[in-house]
């Protein structure tokens, strides 16, 4: 089992930066590939970004790409999401994920390959 707890959403102008921290407890976090899922009313769950369980390998959305990014330190179980050159249509509940599956890049973007979830941070952005 794997706990994982979200943190550093809020609101932000447009053009403005935020970073996300996604802190997990439980088992060991380096067994785990990790991502961000963004989610509004009435939408699916979209996927944002995510990295493989070393850090060596990144996947973006190409929504976000050049504009965010993901890395994770395994020393302190976390995973952040740089956001920059945030936009109101970056205006959404921002989750955390891990899997324990051994995924190829394309299994990465869905959110049916991950166990675990976090409760979700608001980010909003004003125009």
């Amino acid at each position: 089992q794997v706990q994982l707890v979200e943190s550093g959403g809020g609101l932000v102008q447009a053009g403005g930066s935020l970073r996300l921290s996604c802190a997990a407890s439980g088992r060991p976090f380096s067994n785990y590939g990790m991502a961000w899922f963004r989610q509004t009313p009435g939408k699916e769950r979209e996927f944002v970004a995510a990295i493989t369980r070393s850090g060596s390998t990144t996947y973006y959305a190409d929504s976000v790409k050049g504009r965010f990014t993901i890395s994770r330190d395994n020393a302190k179980n976390t995973v952040y999401l740089q956001m920059n050159s945030l936009q109101p249509e970056d205006t959404a509940v921002y989750y955390c994920a891990a899997s324990r599956s051994l995924m190829t890049r394309w299994d990465y973007a869905s959110a049916s390959k991950y166990d675990y979830w976090g409760q979700g941070t608001q980010v909003t952005v004003s125009s």
